[in-house]
């Protein structure tokens, strides 16, 4: 009997499946990014954080592969120090048209539970100190007070922050840019994913509870998503827990990760340069589901 292929077994309807009880659950990753130049262009350098790591929690990466077709290119594959893996990709001529593809299978396994961390991670300032997207202004400041004004703590004070974060700001796309920092989004009361992800991380970084940003897929949404982990006190270490301000809840067994920062500049799922005209276009795809759920 011929065992199947994870890379190109049939999606399973995931509405159809009951992911909250399910033991194993094996999800498959395929997404693509294409950059149209309207001449040649040279030199190009591409930054892509787009294959989730070995191991996260009770997520297993079980097999990858990325391939570009459009240029010849040299990679190199390496670990940051936020254990994501960081694929650069050069091409030294680019003719009009050069394309990633992603392919990656992970399996999770419900009994290995969120990230653990060391204890020291509760000190460490990339989860602390804010950065030019998560700073805080006088309004931010005010709000994190006002949140933690009776003595929350821990997760219940997380999950008050990722209440009010998404009571705060909007779902609008289009509302704000990458460049967009978490003050401006609360001002505006308008955002996406990661707007919403820097303003809780804002917030925390206030109240002195450690946090970082979360870039992965959402089940059944059509592009990437951000949400945050805040890592708490456990036994002898620590442990990250994941929430979504941007739906208002904690995350599930339909978010899969793929990197963690101190913000969304930290793990932009494609970024680069090149030498020529101006005006390159990005178009992606992606497709992310789940093969098998027992």
């Amino acid at each position: 009997m011929t065992a199947h292929d994870p890379l190109t077994t049939p999606l399973l309807d995931h509405t159809a499946l009951d992911l909250d009880t399910a033991r194993r659950i094996t999800y498959r990753i395929r997404q693509s990014f294409r950059y149209d130049y309207d001449s040649p262009v040279e030199a190009l350098r591409q930054r892509l954080v787009v294959v989730p790591p070995a191991r996260h929690g009770d997520l297993h990466r079980r097999t990858h592969r990325v391939d570009v077709t459009g240029a010849t290119t040299r990679r190199r594959v390496r670990r940051d120090a936020a254990g994501n893996t960081v694929l650069r990709i050069h091409a030294d001529r680019v003719e009009r048209t050069v394309e990633f593809h992603i392919t990656a299978v992970l399996e999770r396994i419900r009994a290995h539970g969120h990230p653990r961390l060391p204890a020291s991670a509760l000190a460490d300032p990339r989860l602390l100190r804010p950065t030019r997207l998560t700073g805080a202004d006088d309004h931010v400041r005010a709000l994190a007070h006002d949140l933690a004004a009776d003595g929350a703590h821990g997760l219940d004070l997380a999950e008050r922050i990722c209440t009010e974060v998404h009571s705060a700001i909007t779902y609008e796309d289009g509302a704000t840019t990458v460049f967009t920092t978490a003050a401006e989004a609360l001002a505006g009361g308008r955002g996406v994913c990661q707007d919403t992800a820097h303003l809780m991380l804002a917030l925390c970084h206030v109240l002195r509870l450690p946090a970082r940003y979360v870039s992965g897929h959402l089940l059944g949404q059509g592009g990437t998503h951000a949400w945050v982990e805040v890592v708490v006190p456990e036994n002898d270490g620590a442990v990250a827990v994941p929430f979504d301000p941007c739906h208002g809840r904690r995350a599930d067994n339909g978010y899969v990760t793929v990197a963690t920062g101190r913000d969304y500049a930290d793990v932009a799922p494609t970024s680069g340069t090149y030498i020529g005209a101006p005006g390159g276009r990005l178009s992606a795809t992606r497709q992310v589901g789940v093969i098998a759920a027992a």
